[in-house]
């Protein structure tokens, strides 16, 4: 027998014809969006909606960073600061970071992936983004009727008593998005149980699944627990009721026992998805198979249970018994166990690999690096010794934020780049990409890496003024503020320059081999022209660029006598 080959369409075609009919161009309207059940608008509304909320707390944030040039007053009293790091806080943890990847990248992607026409649940789904519209909206009401400055955990008694009107708002704002957040979490279980492609098992699932499914694990367990913490909150501040507050009766400690059981397994809501758009993204971009899937997938599961065991380690220095501190310093090991399994499987998956360096690989390379500092360093916080010292430094501070974005929204922009020519239809600046990349990595580092160094040397956190010994790191953090700001104005430049005159993105840019490249850029709206055919989700060997068309096509084998 000899098999010939031809890098031509052949059993799985896929038309590149600009003018085929797509979720965008279907119907015309704003009323046609906010009334649509169609996963990919409602991915578009949330990835528009997020991006606000993103710019608002960034621009809070390089505000604190600039009052911070000097070690007093620089621009804003001390009020004005508590409430903006407050606010920048609030605003990325509950209306950017957790539902970032979930909500916007994983319901355009998750139907594409499986096979399905769109989730199991469109009514629901759009439901879930109102319910993040009008959470967001009591996020700005808190501003409006004097702001607040508990900081994002909202630690009683002070959130009881500050005078600042703002907390009630916000703390509703908060119990709102948790249920568009378990909406989100019950619609992808249904999806990925019961709308899978035929021939589609769970092992035939990329791994950005797996980890949407452990997210949405927590999100359903985990987010009622804020909510009731919350209401009880609320309660505790409009009538008066003795909860948490120890002058009315109550106990503190309960509150943040409550608000970690669920704000721990939330860290995990926002780095469980980022790990998912790392594997993919490594790789495509590495064109090998992913190193031992298995263990990839199954630690993504191991993660989201022991999530919900290490709360206690924000609690060192709280009161807690002897005992109850080791058995949570080493549950918190335990959990570090995981994320390695998935950093070595990483890196072998390179390993030897034709590593592309397109921009959304280099924020996957950026991520390992980064993530890996945030990682070893939460190794720090873990342990007994060190955490009495470390806590409430800026070490926490930089560590944080390693993680939260070092990991997540660095995970979010590389899946943005990676995903973007199929949301749009349009690619982008791949020049452009990588220079952006390159000014965040840099900014980002600058920033936060000092801290670490601050953190180390007792400055605490929070602090509107500071001890002059550490202004040259502080005015280091500033400068490094700024860069990632120049970074991420290029990127919305490019991106939104791309809109208008971005060349036509073919079906497969990147050459993966996920259902979702099967299918035209933009979609159509039932997603699939034609049926997809279920394969192996890293097997790249039947696909081959084809320069004609900027794009991969799959091979086309004949055999004759």
């Amino acid at each position: 027998m000899a098999t010939q080959t031809t890098p031509y369409p052949g059993a799985l075609p896929i038309p590149e014809d600009s003018s085929h009919e797509n979720y965008l161009t279907a119907s015309r309207g704003l009323a046609s969006w906010l009334t649509t059940v169609d996963h990919k608008r409602i991915g578009i509304m949330y990835l528009i909606s997020i991006l606000i909320a993103f710019f608002l707390g960034g621009m809070a944030a390089v505000l604190v960073r600039t009052e911070h040039i000097t070690p007093t007053q620089t621009i804003m009293s001390a009020d004005a600061y508590n409430k903006m790091f407050t606010l920048h806080g609030a605003m990325m943890v509950f209306l950017f970071i957790i539902p970032g990847i979930p909500a916007a990248l994983g319901n355009f992607v998750l139907p594409l992936m499986v096979g399905a026409k769109d989730v199991a649940f469109p009514r629901l789904n759009l439901t879930s983004w109102y319910l993040w519209i009008i959470g967001a909206v009591f996020a700005v009401a808190s501003l409006l009727v004097g702001g607040f400055d508990t900081g994002w955990t909202f630690y009683t008694p002070y959130s009881t008593t500050t005078p600042f009107k703002g907390v009630i708002p916000i703390a509703t704002g908060a119990f709102i998005l948790g249920f568009s957040s378990i909406f989100t979490g019950l619609n992808f279980i249904v999806t990925i149980h019961k709308l899978r492609a035929p021939g589609m098992g769970w092992f035939q699932m990329p791994l950005f699944l797996w980890a949407l499914y452990a997210t949405a694990i927590i999100q359903i367990l985990a987010t009622p627990v804020l909510g009731i913490t919350l209401l009880l909150l609320i309660v505790e501040r409009a009538l008066g009721v003795g909860i948490f507050d120890p002058a009315l009766g109550g106990d503190p400690i309960l509150f943040q026992h409550f608000f970690w059981f669920y704000s721990h397994p939330a860290v995990y809501i926002m780095i469980v998805p980022a790990m998912g758009v790392i594997s993919e993204l490594i790789s495509v971009f590495s064109r090998k198979h992913i190193f031992s899937y298995r263990f990839i997938a199954y630690s993504s599961i191991a993660i989201a249970v022991f999530g919900f065991l290490v709360w206690g380690h924000h609690m060192f220095t709280s009161g807690q018994s002897s005992l109850m501190n080791m058995i949570f310093s080493a549950l918190t090991f335990s959990v570090a166990i995981p994320s390695a399994i998935k950093a070595f499987n990483w890196v072998a998956t390179m390993y030897k690999g034709c590593i592309s360096l397109k921009t959304p690989m280099l924020y996957a390379l950026s991520f390992l690096f980064l993530f890996a500092i945030g990682g070893l360093t939460g190794l720090f916080l873990g342990s007994l010794t060190t955490n009495v010292h470390l806590h409430d430094t800026y070490f926490v501070v930089a560590h944080f934020h390693y993680v939260m974005f070092g990991g997540t929204v660095i995970a979010f922009l590389g899946g943005l780049h990676y995903w973007w020519p199929k949301m749009t239809g349009k690619m982008y600046s791949d020049r452009q990409g990588q220079i952006a990349c390159f000014l965040i990595f840099i900014g980002f580092n600058l920033t936060f890496f000092t801290q670490f160094i601050m953190g180390t040397h007792g400055m605490p956190r929070r602090y509107f003024k500071y001890s002059e010994q550490f202004t040259t790191l502080h005015v280091l953090s500033t400068v490094g503020t700024y860069v990632l700001l120049v970074g991420f104005l290029l990127v919305a430049y490019y991106l939104i320059d791309s809109l208008v005159r971005g060349p036509k993105a073919p079906s497969n840019p990147w050459g993966g081999a996920s259902l979702e490249w099967q299918t035209t850029s933009p979609p159509p709206v039932e997603n699939f022209s034609q049926p997809p055919i279920v394969g192996d989700p890293y097997d790249y060997g039947d696909l081959v660029y084809d320069p004609e068309i900027r794009g991969y096509r799959k091979l086309i084998k004949t055999g004759a006598a």
